[in-house]
């Protein structure tokens, strides 16, 4: 091979080379999008409700997170803005930008299950776990701050999905009882009879499920069985 041969070669490896830079600089997208995750274990859960873990985590933790998140994003945009006045590509790289742009879909929360998996060596079979994901729900900051207000009307009590079941005496569960329990100090709200080995411990609607009651801490109270006997329907 020539020496001519060889300078056009390697003109044309060159010549390749910065077109393959050129067309992956210019059409990959410099912009990523910083979603907000976050993900419940679902593990032992049959048919979990996504909106219910929702609820849960604005209970514990309002809307702190949330928030910041928000301020990152107009950090993140005049990130992106400054990127783009900067381009040679102006146009394209807005376009870019705007084609990942998700306001509406900026908060992700994920449900996910550990799964169980087997790999072979040597003759030798172990177990690793897995995270598979069932269930994905993304929403706006206002899907979000609508659904705080609701539950802030119903002083953070419990989940929208409870609040509203038509079963309330199903959400009675022994949780629930060892915290009214506990709250009342074991201790009858009538009578003062107090009952740390939960013999005749009952825990009590103080408005009964039957005229619209909930079984939430605000209406439950601790009381002992001759004052639960007593006790009618009406509302005291």
């Amino acid at each position: 091979m020539t020496q001519n041969q060889i300078l056009l070669l390697v003109f044309i490896v060159v010549g390749l080379t910065s077109l393959v830079y050129f067309l992956v600089y210019f059409f990959k997208n410099p912009f990523v999008f910083p979603y907000m995750y976050i993900d419940f274990d679902v593990t032992s859960k049959k048919q979990p409700d996504i909106d219910d873990y929702i609820d849960q985590y604005l209970i514990d933790y309002g809307l702190i997170d949330f928030e910041n998140t928000l301020e990152d994003i107009e950090e993140w945009k005049l990130h992106c803005e400054r990127t783009i006045s900067k381009s040679i590509f102006k146009n394209h790289r807005r376009k870019q930008y705007l084609k990942i742009l998700n306001i509406n879909g900026l908060f992700v929360f994920r449900l996910y299950r550990m799964q169980i998996r087997y790999r072979q060596s040597n003759y030798n079979r172990t177990s690793y776990r897995v995270k598979k994901y069932v269930s994905t729900c993304q929403t706006s900051f206002d899907f979000i701050k609508d659904r705080y207000s609701l539950l802030k009307n119903i002083s953070f009590e419990c989940t929208l999905n409870d609040y509203n079941r038509v079963q309330q005496r199903k959400l009675m569960t022994k949780e629930l009882r060892n915290k009214i329990a506990k709250r009342d100090n074991y201790t009858c709200q009538k009578c003062g009879k107090y009952m740390p080995d939960f013999v005749g411990l009952h825990i009590d609607h103080i408005k009964p499920v039957s005229k619209g009651g909930k079984s939430i801490p605000s209406n439950l109270q601790v009381l002992c069985s001759r004052c639960n006997g007593s006790k009618s329907s009406h509302i005291d």
